[in-house]
């Protein structure tokens, strides 16, 4: 078997320590070196290539966002963020998510060796996330948690035919490569643009940061999600970190829900609990659209909104950072069409103007 060579940046000699004992607990990873800083990393690096790089940002002689773009610019290869886990880190780390890493791991600023060693799991299915990431696109043997599905959250859509309404529903689901791909989407809508609800997987207080940056790139309004929003055109709601979003029908109005419950495929936020929800809820007044991302987490759920009568997208195999969540959506016969990422925006404003039908 083929082992996922990690590299370990971080100024933190317990953190690089805690990190090499965690990784090495999987039996396809392997941690060939440690560093300090990104210039004793380049050191190393440049004698032995490492096929996933997993990087602090906040870091002496050279900050991780500058040693990612270098590293982006010259030799793409796959970085996991480990960054701590508070406003300022927040920020700091969706600048590193743009500039070209996959997947985050949020480390608090207290007791880092026990949550370290507490979200092995996380990690190391970051890990392998990053390896299967098509880097160049920047635009289990160990226990796991039980793996819920959408039923701990949301009941099944029933059969009931919903009536249509002059509003329409956006839900897009997402992981791994989801912030760049995110950004692609979104900054391309205009004000006019039907509501959109969305689930990208990601830590607590990230999403908030994440929201504002995107508000500030976008013709749209984009913000993290509150109980009680209503859904309205040129407006996109991002589900908080660590909890899930869900909609309901007010009348003709869409609102939604911002809950906790379990995690479902180990995700909270879930997409399958967003696009059921869509599904009881809107039926044919819904798009849905699965993203780029590793696992299952939204194929249920899209399938369950197509039978309901909405129409379903997939981000392409060629546009995916990791093609696991289309892929396991187009298998499931959840997809009405797969398309290009740079051409999901406009099908959204056809949905919008009562253009983009099944067929």
């Amino acid at each position: 078997m083929k082992k996922i060579r990690v590299m370990l940046v971080d100024d933190s000699a317990t953190v690089r320590q805690v990190l090499s004992e965690v990784l090495s607990t999987a039996p396809d990873i392997q941690v060939i070196g440690t560093a300090a800083d990104p210039l004793f990393a380049l050191q190393k690096m440049n004698r032995d290539w490492p096929d996933v790089l997993v990087l602090d940002v906040e870091m002496p002689r050279m900050d991780g966002i500058t040693f990612l773009k270098k590293l982006m610019a010259e030799r793409p290869t796959p970085v996991v963020i480990c960054s701590t886990l508070t406003e300022k880190g927040a920020s700091t780390t969706l600048q590193a998510m743009s500039a070209g890493a996959v997947e985050v791991v949020a480390k608090p600023t207290l007791g880092v060796k026990r949550f370290l060693q507490e979200a092995q799991d996380d990690l190391i299915r970051s890990v392998r996330a990053a390896a299967h990431a098509r880097s160049r696109m920047i635009l289990r043997q160990e226990s796991v948690p039980p793996k819920f599905s959408a039923d701990a959250v949301v009941a099944a859509p029933d059969k009931v035919t919903l009536h249509q309404t002059t509003d329409k529903i956006v839900a897009v689901g997402t992981s791994t490569g989801g912030t760049q791909a995110l950004e692609v989407l979104l900054t391309r809508l205009p004000r006019t643009c039907p509501g959109l609800v969305i689930v990208q997987h990601m830590p607590e207080k990230f999403t908030a940061a994440f929201s504002d940056r995107l508000d500030g790139l976008c013709n749209i309004e984009v913000r993290e999600a509150r109980n009680g929003d209503r859904v309205l055109p040129g407006l996109a709601l991002i589900a908080p970190g660590g909890f899930h979003l869900l909609v309901h029908r007010s009348g003709a109005q869409y609102q939604v829900k911002v809950e906790q419950g379990p995690a479902v495929n180990r995700h909270r936020p879930s997409v399958d609990v967003l696009f059921r929800s869509v599904a009881r809820c809107a039926g044919g007044n819904a798009l849905g659209i699965i993203m780029t991302g590793m696992g299952d987490d939204g194929a249920r759920g899209l399938r369950e909104m197509r039978e309901a009568g909405a129409l379903t997208l997939a981000q392409d195999e060629a546009t995916s950072v990791v093609y696991g969540m289309p892929r396991e959506a187009v298998r499931m016969q959840a997809v009405d069409r797969s398309l290009p990422l740079q051409a999901l925006s406009e099908k959204i404003v056809h949905f919008g103007m009562g253009k983009l039908r099944r067929g």
